[in-house]
């Protein structure tokens, strides 16, 4: 094995491959027969070009063309079909032009008929992306509700608890106004236990909380004294009756809808195995998920990697959190390149051994940063003191960013079009 950390990079990206979302809509779509009435194409989130781009091609091959529809992507991208309007949204905080997408999604289709499909296409990021305010709060004030949860710790599920409540789109609500159309919605999953309420805001998803539970959430989690507070007047008067709640299961709305998740996290470590074992090492794919906080998940994965009797692979997928302090200063990064380094910081007691740590974003971006993460091993730490960086306080400042940088072990590949959580990938040689 002469170059281990190449060996990791090309399984991260046959993992990154292996969740291509094209595919998995043509998979999805499969063998079925076409619609009889109009379709409109609804493409929401870090994978809607491809799932777009996938799901007209379907209806070409069976001879229907879309009758309209919209896409909304991080960045500016060629409609796919003529029919489609695709705009640009901001992530991984919500700004003006995110709020402009919110509301051309609401011009975008015209008036819809029970006869009529409209296909909504969700990815990771659509919560940011078309992450226009309700009524009763604004854009600047879902933004702070945003930056809120992002350093708050929460996990995924709480977080979009949360924020779905005063997204324009969020929990529910697309379904409620595609009305009367049958709404068939085809997710990749970017969230543990593929939780579909939880995967973009659950915008074609019955929201089961109600105002009361989410205002306990904040207190207990300490951000209801940080909330914005005409948020919190809003689920004040939800909890009392004075304004509309969320849409709940017994909503007709969804009745004429359906949700099929075509892609998730464990798709994408079974690519990564698949390269691992080919190069003749035995891949095992761990059944506990990444979660909670990133430094003590890499301290965790690092204690695994220090047990095992090489060569042996191993590949753990889900979603960290870092808690940023709400006062005072704290560094640059994200949850994948923080991982790292707290593994790095276990892994410098087996040196020499040959240990490597992997962990990166599948979306191809880790935080606000260009990386996907980093990758480490059991020289990292000291290699990082000899070009006078000092580890432990990038640890303890949130500052990965920097440090892995200083010596080469951040992950840059771009965006990858597609987002099914992390994953992590150990090898032991």
């Amino acid at each position: 094995m002469t170059d281990p950390h190449g060996l990791l990079r090309h399984a991260y990206l046959a993992a990154v491959a292996a969740a291509e979302p094209g595919a998995a809509v043509t998979r999805a779509l499969g063998a079925e027969a076409p619609p009889a009435g109009r379709v409109f194409i609804v493409a929401l989130g870090k994978a809607s070009e491809a799932m777009a781009l996938a799901a007209i091609t379907w209806l070409a091959d069976h001879g229907v063309e879309p009758s309209g529809g919209f896409l909304v992507a991080p960045e500016a991208v060629r409609p796919p079909h003529p029919a489609l309007v695709a705009t640009v949204g901001d992530h991984p905080v919500p700004g003006a032009r995110s709020e402009e997408s919110a509301r051309r999604l609401g011009t975008a289709l015209p008036a819809l008929h029970p006869t009529d499909e409209v296909w909504v296409l969700l990815s990771g990021g659509t919560s940011s992306l078309l992450g226009g305010p309700v009524e009763g709060v604004t854009a600047t004030e879902l933004a702070t509700i945003n930056r809120l949860l992002l350093a708050s710790g929460l996990d995924i599920h709480d977080m979009n608890t949360v924020r779905k409540r005063f997204s324009r789109w969020g929990a529910g609500r697309l379904a409620q106004a595609l009305a009367p159309a049958r709404v068939r919605c085809l997710a990749l999953s970017d969230v543990p236990g593929d939780h579909a309420s939880s995967i973009g805001s659950g915008p074609c998803v019955p929201d089961a909380i109600v105002a009361a539970e989410v205002l306990t959430l904040l207190e207990q989690c300490g951000l209801h004294a940080h909330f914005p507070p005409r948020a919190l007047e809003l689920l004040s008067r939800q909890m009392h009756g004075l304004a509309r709640e969320t849409p709940k299961p017994a909503d007709e709305a969804f009745r004429h809808t359906t949700m099929r998740i075509v892609a998730h996290n464990y798709d994408a470590l079974q690519g990564g195995a698949t390269v691992l074992s080919a190069a003749g090492i035995p891949a095992d794919i761990a059944p506990m998920q990444l979660t909670g906080e990133a430094a003590v998940e890499g301290r965790r994965l690092a204690e695994r990697l220090a047990e095992a009797v090489g060569p042996r692979a191993f590949l753990w997928g889900g979603e960290t959190s870092v808690t940023l302090p709400r006062e005072g200063h704290h560094g640059h990064g994200g949850r994948n390149q923080e991982m790292a380094l707290s593994a790095a910081a276990r892994l410098q007691h087996e040196a020499p051994r040959g240990l490597y740590l992997l962990a990166a974003g599948t979306d191809g971006r880790d935080g606000p940063t260009d990386a996907a993460g980093g990758i480490v091993d059991t020289s990292s730490w000291q290699r990082l003191l000899n070009a006078g960086a000092d580890p432990t306080a990038a640890l303890s400042d949130h500052d990965a960013y920097r440090a892995l940088d200083q010596i080469n072990a951040l992950i840059r590949v771009g965006p990858t079009g597609t987002n099914v959580m992390d994953i992590a990938i150990g090898l032991a040689l």
